[in-house]
């Protein structure tokens, strides 16, 4: 097959667990490029992270960040989609935060809101020691849920619920659910992670793909996590890292090696570079 466009999902995927990007990875992403395959991060992280990583790899690329939920050509700094919660999905959001006691956090494109620098503020902040002040993540301590839904109402794009109690985590989920109005998808056990109804890494590499006039079966996409199903699926080839949750490597047309022992290079080596 002439694959025309590769998505590659970040954490557990293209970064291993020191949360860096191998010489390997970074070699076979360039050769591809070079052979004229389209390159793009597909990440639940916020655009600013998922940018920064992407200027690694040293190719012109594509970012969808928020799970879909916002889509940049960042070399040519033109917006291809975007899909925000809006005000009273936010307020519902956290309605059932409230009620489950589980913490919340609502992403822009380079901010998170939260009440306390806890979990993914508290990893952001730490990120950002290792990064230039452009591409810094802004944490945002909220003191009024109201004024900050009001005031960034096209700009927040995600939100995650997260609680050490998984039964917990497992009851939001159903609830946020059955309201009929979200897509609810995890990334860590201990987390889940909510945007618009409709919106997910499958349509996002679905909308990359019209944009450039490339076929689904052109198309291959790599990931580990619950958050990555939608663009398994929707891909000509869908790839799960031996990393992988279950329900990933049941779902992809291939299982590569981890994120640790360079599995999306060996991927790519096999099913674009051929060697």
């Amino acid at each position: 097959m002439d694959y025309k466009l590769i998505c590659i999902d970040m954490d557990g995927t293209l970064l291993n667990d020191k949360k860096t990007i191998s010489e390997r990875n970074i070699k076979a992403i360039r050769l591809a490029y070079d052979r004229g395959v389209r390159i793009s991060v597909c990440t639940g992280r916020i655009f600013t992270s998922a940018e920064a990583f992407s200027d690694l790899l040293g190719v012109k690329s594509p970012v969808i960040a928020a799970n879909g939920a916002y889509i940049r050509e960042k070399d040519r700094d033109e917006v291809i989609y975007t899909s925000s919660i809006g005000i009273e999905r936010c307020k519902k959001l956290l309605s059932v935060f409230r009620k489950y006691d589980i913490y919340p956090h609502y992403y822009t494109n380079e901010r998170i809101f939260t009440e306390n620098v806890e979990y993914s503020s508290r990893f952001y902040e730490a990120t950002n020691k290792t990064l230039p002040k452009d591409k810094q993540i802004k944490v945002v301590l909220v003191e009024d849920w109201d004024l900050i839904f009001k005031k960034y109402e096209a700009e927040i794009f995600k939100a995650i619920g997260i609680h050490s109690n998984l039964e917990k985590i497992r009851e939001a989920k159903i609830s946020i659910r059955d309201m009929n109005e979200f897509e609810v998808v995890s990334s860590h056990f201990d987390n889940f992670e909510v945007t618009g109804k409709g919106v997910s890494k499958g349509n996002a590499v679905q909308v990359l793909a019209n944009y450039y006039g490339i076929d689904s079966k052109q198309v291959i996409c790599i990931g580990d996590s619950e958050n990555d199903l939608s663009m398994i699926k929707y891909a000509g080839l869908g790839i799960a890292m031996g990393n992988a949750d279950e329900n990933v490597k049941e779902a992809a047309g291939y299982i590569t090696d981890n994120n640790n022992c360079d599995g999306v290079a060996k991927a790519i080596e096999k099913f674009v570079l051929e060697m």
